[in-house]
């Protein structure tokens, strides 16, 4: 069993910058990729940004420049940081992780969302 925790977000101002983190608690074996998504209400699901074991790094279009993913691999935990924060950046973030657990068994699992609210 993996479970993720995630934490970070909170209220910050146009502008502002967070750092949310999202750390994989569990047995193991290995990480293939670690990825953030956002929802906003009305909105579908986003990814955000992606991590994966074999160094590729992406992000969606609106956060080029102003959000960084990046990893403690020893820690088994993702970070995202935000700068230059804008209202259309309000949403709850999730963290999604795969996996495996032995050479045969896979994990992908999410966290429970952390909400960031960017407003003056």
């Amino acid at each position: 069993q993996v479970q993720l925790v995630e934490s970070g977000g909170g209220l910050v101002q146009p502008g502002g910058s967070l750092t949310l983190s999202c750390a994989a608690f569990g047995s193991i074996f290995s990480i293939v990729g670690m990825r953030w998504f956002r929802h906003s209400p009305g909105s579908e699901s986003e990814l955000v940004a992606v991590s994966t074991s074999g160094g590729r790094i992406n992000y969606t279009d609106s956060v080029k420049g102003r959000f960084t993913i990046f990893k403690d691999n020893a820690k088994n935990t993702v970070y995202l940081q935000m700068n230059n924060l804008k209202p259309e950046d309000t949403a709850v973030y999730h963290c999604n992780v795969v996996g495996n657990l032995t050479d045969a068994e896979v994990f992908d699992v999410w966290g429970k969302g952390t909400q960031v609210t960017v407003s003056s």
